[in-house]
């Protein structure tokens, strides 16, 4: 419905908006009680609203539980799909001191009457308005008893992303019901990473000519998804026209809005609501085949059933013109809820009503409007709190608006059009998404939007096939995809423009070649043409390639091109095709070998330091065996080469000596863990050393790439030269361009002091071309520092780099990607990280961690050693020093005694001692202890026994 003319509007506002409550109409005890009804009585909503209302009106005033003893009178108008005529017949209504009204039918006649309503405080409660925009805050007494096109989008955007879509195309009337729908379904669909590709909007007078320019022009479009949204009225001759274009085929989606539904339902041929329809009509349903459907959703109840018995009988059971749909069921329970509300309303204030006027109405510059008609509704806000309050349960459900003003559990059957008639495929609720089961169900459930039950049943696509369509074609203009080509004048195995019979185009190499193996994989044909760009003589910007697809110049860029982090902001690229990091280039030479090449692994300090150790370990094991171990004992010339033949037998694990302390085995395991590690470096390093290629820059990697100052080559048009100022930081008068192969070896070979470069940056596949001819003199030093990859770009949200990425991926499983590498780059066995390539001497720094832990071992051992000899010592001198004593008590002894040494000169020998007893094998010390013990034992007898005489 379009809006009536500015100057009326203005006119009746400006009114409006100076009416005051100035007096009160006389207050009385009233029987009766107006409301109003706005609708188009000759319109699919219309006639299904009318006969709900007079059926609700005659069941409200027999029902004494409601409204005892007042009649509820209606005031009812026929706006006739107008604007302007629904204004003047609103206005005529208020003049009869309704409490509240029924509609407006339509979403742009409820924005022009909710700001009257607004004045005059009389409450809108339309059951068909569903603009989204009617919730807002501007129209405090507008309410609806169906539900928002809010709850409808969302559903319709949850399908799109079910099925994976990404674009779709608007079709919809361009008024405010559709502007304001569409654009909430641009908002859900925002959410879920998708978009509206278009927005195709016709008047509502449009007539079939115009309707036909508008779907040829949709129909040029990549999209193939199309929402339309448009009124019951007109919408099947979309459908005409469209199967006329023949956009009702195979490939195409159409999903309907719940005015379909409406206008199935109104001729019988829907799913009815507890009745069976009338079958299918082949006209109708072959228009609208594979379509999907949304209605709103009412649960199975016997109030429900009840209702539909009696519409059938008022209307002599011909459901084909019945023109009972879901908006009945709405405008039947809008009349309940105005009852309910004004019944409470009435309890509440006392059972009165009251008006007021405003006598400066009378003389709006001398207006004819008979605007003083028109009375303020005093209890206007109590009413619309009491409506808000509502809470009972209908025809269509629970009736019960929540804190958005907006009925509660809004839900939708999900319905699929096939030859036979509509089938329900699924439900949509906002409490649990997609399901095939009933939101009734799902509400006594824990709620759950995880996706794991958003499904729906199979669907029978437009063409009666049972594929899913993909949703997009290429744009039906005429013309091939325009694919950007970089046009090289170097590494043309890559990219190279000339003739290709196959794929019939102006452009091949290994890129071209995977790109046309690729499109053959889709299951639709994708017509190309490749455009050079590029002069042939020097190598194209590949930034500006990336620039003319993001600016619609090309409509794709196939070629060495990389992905990087700048160009993923402005294009989309596939899957990538192959590895591209970068890596260092550079020159190295052959060095001769010497007849002291062995000794070249270590620096002279790592060797002295070995050789200090082989000592160390062999006199430590030494002192630690030397009193159990027969083998480390005998004459010191012996012992001295037993010391010598130990620790360097160790370095071959060849020495024929055991150890049988456990101190002796712990050094000893230790210190052949660390000759293990020794031996196994220095062998790796003489092996490089012997085959080493010396490099002649002195650059090794990245980090002394960056800290000298030499000159460093990169391929023009590469991303190289950004990357190496940006991230890197490395100044841009050090970079050298450069194009060919040959310019890459003469930049090398020249170096530094001759003009060249010191080492060259590139992507790893160009480098290893390169040395597929230059194998001998140049090396890649490092690692591989960065980890891009090559791939096909393509513009934003294009569907196209979506499947080419599933067809890359098929390739390299399948093994057709490495036989076209194969086919165009021969392997290269000295590309890949060289060993030896300079190679450094071994120094201390790398293993002192090993000594340090081996010095540490072998002093603990020492340590503990010498505690324990101490403590054995101290045992041996005590057990010595008691025999004397008891010796020296016997007087036969005494003589002996006396020829023993003084207890202060014993004390001087003690260290003597202990060094003799350390030298002592431990078997000998064990059995002297013994001797000691026992005769300590008989001088104690002799004792006891003289002792005994003396006491006799």
């Amino acid at each position: 419905m379009g809006r009536s003319p500015l100057l009326f509007l203005l006119l009746i506002y400006l009114s409006l908006a100076t009416i005051t409550k100035s007096q009160s109409t006389n207050t009385q005890n009233i029987t009766s009680i107006n409301i109003g009804a706005l609708y188009t009585y000759n319109s699919v909503i219309g006639r299904a609203a009318k006969l709900a209302i007079e059926m609700a009106l005659e069941d409200v005033n027999s029902d004494p539980t409601i409204l005892p003893g007042i009649k509820l009178n209606l005031v009812s108008q026929d706006t006739k799909c107008s604007g302007f005529l629904a204004t003047v017949e609103a206005l005529q209504v208020l003049e009869k001191n309704v409490v509240a009204i029924i509609g407006p039918q339509s979403s742009g006649g409820s924005h022009i009457l909710s700001h009257v309503a607004n004045s005059l405080q009389v409450p809108l409660l339309s059951f068909s308005a569903t603009d989204p925009t009617l919730s807002s805050l501007e129209f405090p007494y507008f309410l609806r008893a169906t539900q928002s096109d809010q709850f409808q989008m969302r559903a319709i955007a949850d399908i799109v992303e079910f099925f994976q879509w990404r674009e779709v195309t608007a079709i919809y009337v361009d008024d405010d019901y559709g502007r304001n729908g569409i654009a909430a379904l641009g908002d859900e669909l925002a959410l879920r990473r998708a978009k509206i590709s278009y927005k195709a909007g016709f008047g509502q007078a449009a007539d079939l000519t115009e309707i036909t320019d508008l779907l040829i022009r949709v129909n040029l479009l990549e999209s193939r998804v199309f929402v339309l949204h448009v009124n019951p009225d007109s919408g099947l001759n979309v459908f005409s026209v469209a199967q006329k274009l023949h956009m009702t085929e195979s490939g195409y989606v159409w999903i309907v809005t719940d005015w379909l539904a409406a206008v199935l339902d109104s001729k019988g041929y829907g799913l009815g609501y507890g009745y069976e329809s009338v079958g299918a009509n082949p006209k109708v349903f072959n228009l609208i085949q594979g379509s999907i459907v949304l209605r709103w959703h009412t649960p199975d109840s016997d109030l429900r059933l009840k209702f539909v018995s009696r519409w059938r009988n008022k209307t002599g059971n011909t459901d084909s013109k019945s023109g009972l749909n879901a908006y009945s069921l709405y405008a039947y329970d809008s009349v309940w809820i105005v009852a309910h509300a004004i019944d409470q309303y009435l309890k509440t204030k006392g059972n009165s009503v009251d008006f007021s006027i405003d006598p400066k109405l009378h003389d709006v510059n001398g207006s004819t409007l008979h605007l003083a008609m028109l009375k303020i509704f005093n209890g206007g806000k109590g009413l619309l709190q009491d409506l808000l309050s509502t809470n009972f349960t209908g025809v269509t459900g629970q009736v019960q608006f929540g804190p958005s003003r907006d009925l509660i559990q809004p839900a939708y059957d999900i319905i699929n059009v096939v030859s036979t008639g509509p089938r329900l495929i699924g439900y949509w609720s906002n409490y649990s998404g997609l399901s095939v089961v009933s939101p009734e169900i799902l509400y006594q459930k824990p709620q759950n939007l995880s996706g794991q039950t958003r499904k729906l049943y199979d669907v029978v696509w437009p063409g009666g096939t049972a594929q899913q369509p993909r949703g997009w074609v290429f744009p039906n203009n005429g013309q091939p995809l325009r694919i950007g080509v970089p046009n090289k004048v170097s590494f043309r195995q890559f990219v190279s423009s000339g003739s290709d019979s196959e794929s019939n185009n102006n452009a091949s190499g290994f890129c071209i070649d995977v790109f046309n193996a690729a499109i053959k994989l889709l299951p639709y044909p994708v017509p190309c043409s490749f455009v050079l760009i590029g002069n042939g003589t020097s190598n194209p910007i590949y930034d500006d390639i990336i620039n003319m697809v993001a600016q619609n110049k090309l409509d794709a860029a196939v070629g060495d091109i990389a992905i990087v982090k700048n160009r993923t902001k402005i294009v989309d690229f596939t899957q990538p095709y192959t590895g591209a990091g970068l890596v260092i280039l550079a020159p190295v030479k052959h060095q001769s070998s010497s007849a002291w090449a062995f000794l070249k692994p270590f620096t002279l300090p790592m060797w002295c330091v070995i050789g200090a150790f082989f000592l160390l370990v062999g006199i430590v094991v030494w002192i630690l065996e030397h009193r159990t171990n027969e083998e480390f004992r005998g004459p010191p010339r012996e012992q001295l080469a037993t010391i010598f033949w130990f620790s360097f037998s160790t370095m071959f694990f060849a020495h024929r000596q055991n150890t049988v302390s456990v101190l002796g085995r712990f050094v000893l395991i230790v210190w052949l863990f660390v000759v293990l590690i020794i031996t196994s470096s220095y062998t790796a390093s003489l092996t490089s050393i012997l085959t080493i290629q010396q490099l002649t820059t002195g650059i090794t990697g990245l980090d002394s790439l960056i800290a000298s100052h030499d000159p460093i080559g990169y391929q023009v048009g590469k991303f190289t030269k950004n990357y190496l100022i940006e991230e890197l930081n490395i100044p841009e008068s050090r970079l050298v361009p450069l194009n060919t192969i040959e310019e890459y070896a003469y930049a090398l070979m020249r170096g530094p002091q001759g003009g060249g470069v010191a080492a060259i940056v590139d992507e790893k596949p160009y480098v290893d071309l390169f040395l597929l001819t230059y194998c001998d003199n140049y090396r890649i030093v490092g690692q591989e520092f960065t980890r891009e990859g090559w791939g096909f770009a393509f513009q934003r949200d294009s569907p196209l780099a979506v499947d080419l990425s599933t067809a890359i991926l098929t390739l390299s499983e399948n093994g057709e990607l490495q036989r076209i590498h194969d086919q165009h780059l021969t392997s290269n066995e000295c590309s890949a990280e060289d060993t030896g390539i300079g190679a450094n001497r071994l120094s201390l720094s790398s293993f002192w961690g090993l000594f340090l832990i081996s010095g540490i071992v072998c002093f603990l051992a020492l340590i503990i050693y010498f505690i324990m000899i101490c403590i054995q010592f101290k045992k041996h001198y005590k057990n010595d020093s008691d025999t004397r004593e008891d010796q020296a008590t016997h007087p036969e002894n005494r003589l002996q005694c006396g020829k023993q040494q003084p207890r202060q000169l014993a004390s001087f020998s003690s260290f003597k001692e202990l060094i003799e007893m350390w030298n002592t094998k431990e078997e000998d010390i064990r059995k002297k202890r013994q001797n000691s013990g026992e005769m300590s034992r008989k001088y104690s007898g002799n004792g006891s026994l003289t002792s005994q005489h003396s006491m006799d």
